[in-house]
């Protein structure tokens, strides 16, 4: 029987800070792979494929290491949640490979914003002032990432926008999975699925990576496996609402590698679109807490 973490926000807090400097760190790899920085660009498709394999390698490793305790999972939920989880992960790496990261990352944050609307039909959640207020900030501040000029317009932003639907889908799944099975269990019954998905996905359209690009696609693996990791076990000690906002912090990261790697600065229409998405999000959080907090004095 899985018995629930004790409750220690402090720690929560510092584990999802860490994964996000490891998330960012995964689109840094993806934006070298599928552009020509390491060899020929690879296929998102192949990238993803990376990611789940080295991620699996570690994950079970780890549990035949430490031989945590295994139910029986609900497959139905593991099987919707991984099939959101590598769609969404493999539009967001094809959309670092033609806009920069932090454009990318700041649209990525409309997963719980899409989650929120999406709940409506699928959990039937009632939707108040306060969320469609955080929603439709959050909402212009993507149009403003979206650049809908003929000048500047950029339709690879889609790609990033489409991940952030797609994650939503995962975050309603995560919603229904959480609390019935340990974290190492998610984990490992996660990439094992997924694993399977993107390696019939990979097939057509898989090439020999060079030697360094093999060193990246490692990389991804491994850093997407610690940054679940912290994040599966700062959920489980901690509520979601106050978690969320330090997650945030995986777009300043997203910025600080572009620059390192790749000299990218970004520009006035970025800052400022992140600004209203982070505005948006911060008050979604917020209201989720606040709603919380009330419920548990009722």
């Amino acid at each position: 029987m899985f018995e629930p973490k004790a409750q220690n926000p402090a720690l929560a807090a510092l584990l999802i800070f860490i994964a996000s400097a490891f998330i960012a760190g995964t689109t840094l790899f993806a934006k070298a792979l599928g552009t020509e920085t390491l060899g020929a660009p690879l296929s998102p498709f192949q990238i993803s494929h990376g990611r789940f394999l080295f991620a699996f390698m570690a994950i079970a490793t780890a549990v035949a290491v430490m031989r945590p305790p295994l139910s029986r999972p609900h497959w139905r939920l593991h099987i919707g949640r991984t099939l959101f989880g590598w769609g969404g992960v493999t539009l967001m790496f094809a959309s670092v490979a033609f806009i920069p990261m932090s454009d990318a990352t700041a649209i990525s944050f409309l997963n719980p914003v899409f989650a929120m609307v999406l709940a409506i039909p699928l959990l039937k959640e009632r939707v108040g002032p306060w969320r469609w207020s955080a929603a439709g900030i959050a909402l212009i501040g993507a149009v403003i990432l979206l650049r809908p000029t003929p000048d500047s317009f950029q339709p690879a932003a889609f790609l990033a926008l489409g991940a952030a639907v797609i994650m939503g889908l995962e975050l309603i799944i995560i919603k229904k999975l959480s609390g019935r099975e340990s974290p190492f269990q998610i984990l490992l019954v996660n990439n094992a699925l997924g694993l399977g998905i993107a390696t019939l996905a990979v097939l057509p359209v898989w090439q020999m990576p060079t030697l360094h690009q093999w060193m990246a696609l490692v990389g991804i693996g491994l850093l997407m496996a610690c940054a679940q990791a912290c994040f599966v076990n700062a959920m489980a000690r901690a509520d979601a609402s106050f978690v969320a906002p330090f997650s945030y912090a995986t777009l300043i990261f997203a910025a600080l590698y572009d620059f390192v790697g790749f000299d990218v600065i970004p520009d006035a229409i970025s800052l400022s679109g992140a600004v209203i998405i982070l505005s948006g999000a911060l008050l979604l959080a917020w209201r989720e807490g606040y709603n919380k907090s009330l419920k548990s004095k009722a």
